[in-house]
């Protein structure tokens, strides 16, 4: 399984998608790929020859010889289909203007980060989303609890004088699961008019794969868009499971608790929904695992289809 991104012009989106489509479909991938004028973004499962022909033949596109990827091992198949797409945003901020490409943040090495956040004065922000800020973080960060990357520019516009007070030249430092949203919000930041901005380069997970644990200012685990569901040092499987009905992390705790049924409902999502919705959810589950013992691929949703929003 690879996850990649890479922000650089893509002038005839649609030639692209159909040749990607082609080779992922004739390959046997599957999984998302986001076309957009500012880039691609997206993660695909299938044999290593298959997934390095498709990473091969993204890098050979003007502009994307060095897209960012990052690979995984998965002993199942994540996705059910094959999906290639043109957007507006390969993430989306709905920030009419905002270009990663011609000004982002200043890229931090994974190496280098434990010094930048420890200096006094630096802020240092999550820019991910509440339930994943809530699995794990950097200690001391700024959490803007926010439901989707689309209420970042709010939230700081709504906080940028509480957050920044009187400093003249302030430092900030983002960070986020793979690098991607942080490519726009420093170019967000940038162009709110704040320089010194930062972001840890390969995001979290570079993080967490090159740092040792000993050494390490990560606290918690990180929540991934797969079948892992989180991960900590050295990227191994962490201890949260998904929540079938509302796709949110579970806790070892929460998992403990009287409303965490399997594949139906968890502590944060049991009081809103409805008797028919967890008797829906707990047939979907029980169709999984049906399907499963028979060795054969079930057709509902899977959590590793579900992209950084």
């Amino acid at each position: 399984m690879a996850a990649l991104y890479k922000f650089a012009r893509l002038d005839d989106c649609e030639a692209v998608r159909r040749e990607l489509a082609r080779l992922c479909c004739s390959e046997g991938l599957k999984g998302t790929l986001l076309l957009a004028s500012e880039g691609i973004n997206g993660t695909i499962a299938g044999s290593d020859h298959a997934i390095e022909r498709v990473v091969a033949f993204i890098r050979r596109l003007p502009g994307f010889c060095d897209p960012e990827v990052k690979y995984a091992a998965s002993e199942t198949m994540p996705f059910h289909r094959m999906k290639v797409r043109v957007k507006r945003e390969i993430v989306t901020m709905g920030q009419p203007g905002i270009d990663p490409l011609t000004g982002v943040g200043h890229y931090v090495s994974p190496q280098d980060w434990n010094a930048l956040i420890s200096e006094p004065g630096t802020i240092v922000i999550d820019t991910r989303n509440d339930y994943e800020v809530a699995v794990g973080s950097f200690a001391g960060a700024i959490d803007p609890k926010t439901a989707s990357f689309r209420d970042f520019p709010a939230w700081f516009r709504a906080e940028r004088e509480r957050l920044l007070g009187t400093i003249d030249r302030p430092k900030i430092a983002m960070f986020c699961t793979g690098g991607i949203r942080c490519e726009k919000s420093t170019a967000f930041l940038k162009a709110e008019g704040i320089e010194d901005v930062y972001h840890l380069q390969g995001g979290i997970l570079r993080y967490l794969e090159t740092v040792p644990a000993e050494q390490s200012l990560w606290e918690g685990e990180c929540f991934v868009f797969d079948q892992r569901v989180a991960v900590g040092h050295g990227l191994k499987a962490g201890t949260h499971v998904l929540c079938h009905g509302c796709r949110r992390p579970v806790s070892r705790g929460d998992q403990a608790s009287p409303l965490y049924v399997s594949g139906v409902s968890c502590p944060a999502c049991h009081a809103t929904r409805t008797d028919a919705q967890r008797a829906g959810y707990a047939e979907r589950d029980r169709q999984e695992h049906l399907a499963k013992t028979r060795g054969v691929a079930h057709i509902g949703a899977s959590a590793a289809e579900r992209r950084e929003r």
